[in-house]
């Protein structure tokens, strides 16, 4: 597995240090709880407390065993000698494994929820500066109607919101933990060691488990995380789109020594948007790969093990970078909007064709009649490169409708990007006395 796209934080959380931690952790809490229940000796759990593991030391136990989980407990129990009987007492391996992924997850949901946060601020932070920008809106590829740049970012920063609402959601949803042994019927310790250690640890008891935490709870978490990449995608998408030449709206930060192509000097490559596209294609393969973990045999096989040591942090991983790495996009972001005016211009005013026609319909036209002559002006503007208010008050059909002052406000570009602030005051960006 490369590690091009590691962050320092996410690294850390899914190293083989930080795993075996939080599987210490999990059997430190065991036998605290198991020694104030009488279930073993007050001082064998003193003893636990102290002690630790040594991962050469695991490493070379599992090759002997073929087992990680054994070959962890045998080096716990060797740092504390004749306690270390106690060590693991009454449990089976995922009831370890599977507590401390829920506890690892949360981590990590909280990592992506922080870099989500930030990049929902640079998103209003340009809604904010850009609110009054005018650019054509595009439906199809296609010129449609105006919009405001702003109103395009805050598109973004309220997709952002969402997608902080879907990891609370997977953060509450993988929240359990199992200590219900070998198939989940408590064969060997009471319930109540199960209770008062996901307690102490901050999660919830699966009500009713096998030998793992039901897997539709990962599932789940890996759709939501795929979900947040495809959001993410959307975004960098749409920059890209922005970036191309015939269009020129916005930019990618370009540093200054930085190069575009190998072979042609003058480029300049909306790469990092298109490595976000390009890792949000993996990140979806992983929420199949926990989907397809979800249907185990019986209490459980083993079918979902070495796709989860891959898919769960490498999902992870990679929207936690490609998080930050849209961030930095998003910062930098350089926007033209004398290109957006210039775009705006190019099709000579037939943006204002539904304000036309519906302008004729109040006057008491046709609908279908609307329609065809306004249609036939629009193609008329773009065929003869002229524009469709000079060519509607040239027409006869439409001045005996409209007034001249009528034809005003249907060609005032103002009137039609009015509601913006509204839509602002819905996200929470527009102070509801401002007139801006």
């Amino acid at each position: 597995m490369t590690t091009r796209y590691d962050t320092p934080e996410m690294a850390a959380l899914w190293g083989e240090e930080a795993k075996f931690s939080s599987w210490l952790l999990v059997e430190k809490t065991v036998a605290e709880v198991q020694a104030g229940l009488g279930i073993i000796p007050k001082s064998a759990a003193r003893a636990i407390q102290r002690a630790s593991f040594k991962l050469a030391e695991i490493e070379r136990f599992e090759k002997e065993t073929n087992h990680d989980v054994i070959a962890f407990t045998r080096s716990v129990a060797k740092s504390i000698g004749r306690a270390g009987k106690y060590v693991h007492y009454g449990l089976t391996s995922y009831d370890v494994v599977d507590t401390a992924l829920s506890l690892r997850c949360i981590s990590a949901l909280n990592l992506i929820e922080l870099a989500l946060g930030a990049l929902r601020v640079e998103a209003a932070r340009l809604a904010i500066e850009h609110k009054h920008t005018p650019m054509i809106g595009r439906t199809h590829g296609v010129h449609a109607e105006p919009i405001t740049f702003g109103l395009k970012c805050l598109s973004w920063y309220a997709g952002i919101g969402r997608a902080i609402d879907m990891v609370r959601l997977a953060r509450q949803h993988i929240g359990f933990g199992k200590l219900s042994g070998a198939v989940g019927a408590f064969t060997q310790q009471p319930v109540k060691v199960e209770e008062l250690t996901l307690k102490r640890l901050g999660l919830e008891p699966e009500p009713v488990s096998t030998q793992v935490v039901p897997r539709d709870r990962h599932a789940f978490m890996l759709n939501v995380l795929a979900l947040v990449a495809t959001e993410l995608e959307l975004i960098s998408t749409e920059i890209r789109n922005l970036q191309r030449t015939e269009i020129g709206e916005v930019a990618e930060p370009f540093s200054r020594r930085q190069r575009g192509s190998s072979a042609m000097p003058h480029k300049k490559n909306p790469i990092i948007c298109e490595r976000v596209t390009s890792l949000a294609r993996v990140i979806r393969s992983y929420a199949f790969v926990g989907m397809e973990n979800v249907p185990l045999w019986h209490e459980r096989d083993l079918t979902n093990s070495a796709a989860e040591r891959i898919a769960i942090p490498g999902a992870f991983t990679l929207l936690h970078y490609i998080t930050r790495k849209l961030t930095a996009v998003l910062a930098g972001l350089v926007v033209r909007p004398e290109r957006m005016e210039q775009n705006l211009m190019l099709t000579g005013g037939t943006y204002f064709s539904q304000a036309l026609m519906l302008a004729l319909v109040k006057a008491g036209m046709d609908k279908d009649r609307a329609y065809q002559l306004v249609q036939s002006l629009s193609f008329r503007a773009v065929q003869e490169n002229a524009d469709l208010p000079t060519l509607a008050r040239a027409d006869r059909e439409v001045t005996c409708r409209l007034s001249s002052r009528q034809l005003d406000r249907v060609f005032d570009a103002r009137r039609l990007l009015s509601q913006v602030r509204r839509i602002y005051r819905r996200c929470g960006l527009e102070n509801p006395r401002s007139r801006g």
